[in-house]
């Protein structure tokens, strides 16, 4: 992977890219978006995340973040791998996931060509982070953000989509508390 895309500046805000293997639609069900926003906000009040954007979409998750103990990468790291952890065992200890053998085979097919994973993986190793250097680079992914939703279709304005900052930015009650830029 080039240098592009990986976080340079650990005390600056990055716009970051969380994929799941496979693309696979895990985000589908809120019991695996809530357990993201749940670790959002735990990072958020316990970590020194400075969270100041988010999407939630079927297969991955688009933020804008800082580190307010410029120590972004163990940060990006911590909340990935308590969301995988967390996600892998829901889904592994559900009776109510329809598709609990195909997500844990898609997992584990992943897995297996990843030195650094044991048995299932959820995201992949990349976050395509973009260091946010101007006002303008961050009006820009801040609309990319909250318009994800709208281009998907799911919603005719961006605030109507309730996981995602958008409603937060619109003056509406978020799911989770943000940092506002």
């Amino acid at each position: 992977m080039g240098s592009s895309y990986q976080i340079q500046d650990q005390t600056q805000a990055y716009f970051f890219t969380f994929q799941v293997v496979g693309w696979a639609d895990v985000f589908s069900r809120k019991i695996y978006r809530d357990i993201v926003l749940e670790s959002f906000d735990y990072c958020r009040k316990s970590k020194g995340m400075i969270l100041f954007a988010y999407v939630i979409m079927t297969n991955h998750i688009h933020a804008i973040m800082q580190s307010k103990d410029g120590d972004l990468s163990g940060l990006v790291r911590d909340f990935k791998k308590f969301t995988s952890k967390k996600i892998l065992k829901e889904i592994h200890e559900s009776t109510q996931e329809s598709r609990k053998e195909w997500l844990e085979m898609v997992f584990e097919y992943h897995a297996k060509y990843n030195k650094r994973v044991n048995d299932k993986q959820l995201w992949t190793h990349e976050n395509h982070a973009v260091e946010l250097s101007d006002n303008e680079m961050i009006d820009v992914k801040l609309e990319y953000i909250h318009q994800n939703p709208v281009k998907a279709g799911w919603v005719e304005n961006a605030d109507e989509y309730i996981y995602s900052s958008a409603r937060n930015y619109a003056g509406l009650p978020g799911l989770i508390e943000m940092d506002m830029i």
